[in-house]
């Protein structure tokens, strides 16, 4: 069996002869789980923003700090082909630069995404979010997503939550909120592409407080970054992250994350809004 490949490995892109940049995604970051096939589910979305961030900043050369990153998934690309990512310039200045990103596989859309690059100011800072997580060695290293249900994505991953994992029902009768301390399994560095794939890297909050999930899919994603992360705020590649659902009704649900460093820093805030899928009848 073929060892699964690393983040660094799969933000490797390849150039196509009309500059597009090229990747293929593997099977091992599906979000399908892991008792099947990783056909039964599609490309992690996590990873796919990391994608899209990595491709503008390689194709453009962009040097700004990335800010905000906003992702619509339009379709699902099949595992193991050429996904050719596109990025354009949409306008350049000095303090804020602002880019796009497509996504294709053999000329149909998968994704596409822009992003909001800019200079940090001077200005001393307001962090009404700011809050010291609990100290990652006094939670249970076993407290990690395992077992059958577990999406194959998750073997990037440690995780160390604190008080779940809550999947299948597990806040029932409670606000859907699951916490946890996470890192890059083989252990890099925190950096714009895995902050964003860990800010979609557990499974939908509405999946805690019902053991008879719903299944669904992403339909957009973004991400705002407020302090970019560094060995001091994240030692060791680890942050402390929330993710919270705040809907559920009418065929749609949407949830907040938010990522914080060791010392309370708040490194990131997002939102996702997913399509619940149409139930089939027996």
């Amino acid at each position: 069996m073929t060892p699964p490949q690393s983040l660094d490995a799969v933000l490797a892109f390849q150039t196509l002869e009309d500059g597009a940049l090229s990747v293929a995604v593997p099977g091992h970051f599906s979000n399908g789980p892991n008792s099947l096939p990783p056909e039964k589910g599609f490309p992690f979305g996590g990873l796919l923003a990391a994608l899209c961030a990595q491709g503008m900043r390689e194709g453009l050369s962009l040097t700004a700090p990335l800010r905000s990153l906003s992702v619509q998934y339009l379709s699902a690309a099949r595992f193991g082909e050429p996904v050719a990512f596109r990025p354009r310039l949409l306008r350049g200045g000095r303090n804020v630069l602002y880019a796009a990103i497509e996504a294709d596989q053999d000329g149909r859309m998968t994704h596409h995404a822009t992003g909001t690059y800019g200079l940090d100011s001077a200005p001393p800072p307001a962090s009404p979010l700011h809050r010291v997580p609990p100290a990652l060695d006094s939670l249970n290293p076993e407290a990690r997503i395992h077992g059958p249900m577990a999406p194959h994505f998750s073997s990037q991953v440690e995780y160390r939550f604190d008080g779940g994992p809550n999947i299948l029902g597990g806040n029932e009768g409670k606000p859907a909120i699951e916490r946890t301390w996470m890192r890059m399994a083989d252990g890099r560095a925190l950096d714009e592409a895995a902050l964003c794939f860990l800010l979609d890297a557990v499974y939908p909050p509405a999946w805690t407080i019902t053991r008879t999930p719903a299944m669904m899919t992403t339909v957009d994603f973004r991400i705002d970054i407020l302090t970019d992360p560094t060995p001091q705020n994240a030692p060791d590649g680890w942050a402390f992250f929330e993710f919270s659902m705040i809907d559920l009704g009418l065929g749609w649900t949407v949830d907040d994350a938010v990522a914080w460093g060791a010392d309370g820093t708040p490194l990131a805030v997002a939102r996702q809004r997913r399509k619940l899928l149409p139930q089939r009848s027996a």
